[in-house]
């Protein structure tokens, strides 16, 4: 039987292992001003950790990226910013 999420979480750790990325430093603000640094791997860990709906939608997106030789690390900085916003969120 087809495993959509398996196929999914096999593409996102296909991609991230093929495209050996840099690990870079975000600099986020999150809705209260408060500014967050996270990593390149803490945003993918983040991504596993998501559920299968979620990671479907990160995975269309990145295969649209990915597409269009587009740099993912602007998606992933788009990302850390959902983490940032999410962690002032739950802080409050």
């Amino acid at each position: 039987m087809y495993n959509g999420c398996m196929a999914t979480t096999t593409y996102l750790k296909t991609f991230f292992a093929e495209k050996g990325l840099n690990d870079r430093l975000y600099e986020v603000e999150a809705p209260n001003g408060d500014v967050h640094f996270i990593t390149t791997d803490i945003v993918i860990e983040h991504i596993f950790a998501a559920s299968s709906d979620e990671q479907t939608k990160i995975a269309a997106i990145i295969r649209k990226i990915d597409f269009h030789n587009g740099d993912v690390h602007h998606f992933l900085t788009h990302l850390a910013t959902g983490l940032a916003a999410n962690h002032a969120e739950q802080s409050a």
